[in-house]
């Protein structure tokens, strides 16, 4: 066993010895899967990381919330760089998911949206992917990126998609709704992984659930009247559309960060980078 793994091992939570395995797919955290007393958990391991404004006090708290909106597992346990959760028993989605079960995101969406922020404790997380974009912008430069040099038009695009943006109402949003932070367990859909989850509007859910999916023009107009009731001014359309991008380029900058500052076996963020570039270029280009 490593030292992490004798860790989790030794923690005070468990009622007896157990088994564990590492939970594959992730790009940011070392998750285990731990079974004791025949029960399922996972362990989410991992610090602080400023640099993609992620803090796990606030990320256990928006997960407790979640919680108790109905929408994520139990935390059973935490601990300065652990979090133990209830294991969700279901299949965790691929794009062709996304894209397939937007009748059941909208109402998923809308209970996050007001639900979430009624149960949250303590100081809360702001969102705003603008931010983000011009923040990772600076970590970009100051690193030996091969991305670096495309950083000016980011900004520009970055400056022209927030210009589109309409007022709309403060919500608590989850900001990650990637394939992997979504299982259905055959009864339901689940919302994991709030290591984002803060204050914004739901223009981002919406749209960042859209980039995330490779939603075409149908999809996004399914998607848009099941989550506002069929009344989507031109204005709003605009804004989603403009949203979109911004997500893709948000995407695409978090795998250029990561590629200097993290390191997850297995993770080839260049690659995801260069996937979100195109995604981001294709939805500029419309």
């Amino acid at each position: 066993m490593t030292d992490l793994e004798l860790r989790i091992a030794s923690l005070a939570c468990w009622q007896g010895p157990v088994t564990m395995a590492p939970l594959l797919g992730g790009l940011t955290n070392l998750s285990y899967v731990v079974e004791d007393a025949g029960e399922k958990f996972v362990v989410r391991c991992g610090d602080d990381i400023p640099v993609h404004h992620v803090f796990r006090d606030r990320e256990r708290a928006a997960s407790i919330a979640a919680h108790a909106a109905g929408l994520s597992p139990e935390v059973v346990h935490h601990e300065p760089g652990l979090l133990v959760m209830r294991f969700v028993e279901g299949r965790t989605f691929t794009e062709a998911d996304l894209r397939a079960n937007i009748q059941r995101f909208a109402p998923l969406l809308r209970a996050c949206h007001h639900k979430v922020g009624e149960h949250l404790s303590g100081p809360p997380n702001f969102f705003s992917v603008f931010h983000v974009i011009r923040d990772y912008a600076r970590t970009i430069r100051a690193a030996d990126s091969p991305f670096a040099a495309d950083v000016p038009r980011y900004l520009q695009a970055n400056r022209t998609l927030e210009a589109a943006q309409i007022a709309m109402p403060i919500v608590f949003g989850h900001h990650d709704l990637l394939p992997g932070n979504v299982i259905d367990d055959g009864q339901r859909l689940w919302l994991i992984d709030w290591e984002y989850g803060g204050f914004g509007t739901a223009m981002f859910d919406l749209a960042n659930l859209s980039a995330n999916g490779a939603f075409g023009e149908a999809e996004d107009a399914a998607l848009l009247d099941a989550y506002f009731d069929g009344k989507v001014p031109a204005d709003l359309w605009r804004s989603f559309r403009a949203m979109k991008a911004a997500s893709a380029l948000r995407e695409a900058m978090w795998a250029m960060v990561s590629d200097v500052h993290l390191q997850n076996p297995g993770a080839d963020y260049k690659a995801h980078a260069r996937d979100y570039l195109r995604r981001f270029g294709e939805l500029m280009a419309h």
